[in-house]
């Protein structure tokens, strides 16, 4: 057994699941959280957004042993379900193939799990109501104030491990040491999000598909449902704070977020009963990224998840790639049983930084993309192409969504590379009416694959330029 000490601040669910599989692999761990055990209290409404777990996530389940009980949260969604103003909905599927597919699931109830399941470990030991007030990047050590007892406590261990989200207290250490070079961004798009819901029918039952992401593109504007298992599914506005007829700026009365629901999202609407006192009741959130590097100080200190690489939620990959971290950071560990932190932590940020860039850009690729682009014909006509594809020759064909969201063999940097590049290329050809949805697929393929690899060659000149 491992007798090195880990100081973890921060029990969502990064922090939980690196707990998890710290103490697992036999390291002392402390775990601290400022907010209140989310178990035993109920958690306000309107500050998260709902998540989807997909197979990078369910690697890191999977390594820690809890898979099965994780897949007992989700649920299945196969794809968008595109709901236009004044046409029917359709379905859009994530991938070609049936057996890939995304899962809705709650955070609370994930979160539970996660702390469940390392509590369960005699080498864990959870603080609740413990807010980090600094840290001393090279002693790693850090003050706490308990908020029951307004008492202050200061934790040492051998190393401490940042995983406080995108407003982390470790990471603003970092910015204000003066002992080393840091480099940090925030970038907040013009838009925020609001929290609302759908109940469910008077029989449990679900008023929409249950097995899909619901999406009501409008150009500048969208709302997203994605289902619960108590058959409600929980909204989501996007929406921009300034300019257009509509924005969360101007929708300051019940009667306005009244009509513009009704005129704007008209089959949303009347499975809405409680809209206007969602709408007033839940707080307006940004929507932000940051990026920042090193993640790591002195091999003592290292930030993790949203702490180290916050993103927008548009692709779906925020959760997904904070578990992620935890399987490199497993896997480097694994290598180095000596526990040679400097050597660990310097190895796992110069791995990964690029995977983090590349999934917070893509998130803003797929912001776009949801809310105008699903509504066009060309996107229309580039999912049915891409997904006959992924149907008949599944092995020779990805799309950039699959390659993200199911190839968890390839790291986001990779999956972006040539999912943009396809991307460019079917558009490129369709434009051109070089292919279309009537074509034989073997001669798509091969006009979309040599499109994709001179589009790949460009890019690599301009980059070695």
């Amino acid at each position: 057994m491992q007798e090195k000490s880990t100081l973890i601040i921060g029990a969502g669910l990064c922090g939980s699941l690196l707990a998890l599989r710290l103490a697992q692999k036999g390291y002392q761990v402390k775990l601290i959280e400022k907010r209140p055990d989310l178990r035993k209290t109920e958690i306000s409404a309107g500050r998260s957004i709902n998540l989807a777990l997909s197979n990078r996530g369910l690697k890191a389940m999977k390594l820690a042993g809890i898979e099965e009980k994780v897949k007992e949260l989700c649920i299945p969604m196969h794809g968008r379900m595109i709901h236009q103003k004044d046409r029917d909905e359709f379905l859009s599927p994530y991938s070609g193939l049936t057996s890939e597919y995304i899962n809705s699931i709650s955070r609370t109830g994930l979160n539970a799990l996660l702390l469940n399941e390392a509590e369960k470990l005699p080498n864990v030991e959870i603080l609740f109501n413990h807010t980090c007030l600094d840290v001393d990047l090279v002693a790693a050590s850090a003050m706490f104030k308990d908020e029951t007892s307004q008492e202050k406590k200061q934790f040492k261990a051998d190393v401490i491990f940042g995983a406080d989200g995108a407003g982390s207290v470790v990471r603003k250490s970092m910015w204000e040491d003066r002992l080393f070079l840091f480099s940090l961004s925030q970038n907040f798009l013009t838009h925020g999000y609001k929290e609302l819901s759908i109940p469910p029918t008077k029989d449990g039952g679900y008023r929409l598909e249950k097995n899909a992401l619901h999406i009501w593109p409008r150009g500048e504007n969208m709302v997203i449902a994605l289902p619960n298992l108590d058959g409600s599914f929980t909204v989501t506005l996007f929406m921009a704070y300034e300019g257009g007829e509509y924005n969360l700026n101007n929708l300051n009365t019940p009667e306005k977020v009244d009509a513009y629901f009704k005129e704007t999202y008209p089959s949303a609407h009347p499975h809405m009963p409680t809209l206007t006192q969602d709408f007033f009741e839940n707080p307006t959130s940004p929507l932000g990224t940051v990026k920042c590097y090193p993640w790591s100080c002195s091999g003592k200190t290292l930030l993790i998840g949203d702490a180290a690489h916050a993103i927008v939620p548009f692709y779906g990959q925020g959760m997904n790639a904070s578990f992620e971290d935890v399987v490199v950071l497993d896997k480097i560990l694994d290598e180095n049983p000596k526990s040679d932190w400097k050597f660990i932590f310097d190895t796992y940020q110069k791995e990964r930084k690029a995977d983090a860039d590349a999934i917070a850009d893509l998130a803003i690729d797929n912001f776009h993309e949801m809310k105008s682009h699903t509504a066009a014909k060309i996107f229309q006509q580039k999912r049915k192409i891409e997904t006959a594809l992924e149907q008949k020759h599944p092995k020779d064909y990805a799309s950039k969504y699959r390659l993200v969201t199911f190839r968890e063999d390839l790291g986001y940097n990779e999956a972006m590379k040539k999912g943009r590049a396809q991307d460019k290329a079917i558009l490129s050809l369709l434009n051109k009416g070089e292919i279309n949805t009537e074509m034989n697929l073997e001669d798509v393929l091969q006009k979309i694959n040599q499109e994709t690899q001179e589009i790949l060659n460009e890019d690599a000149i301009l980059s070695g330029m």
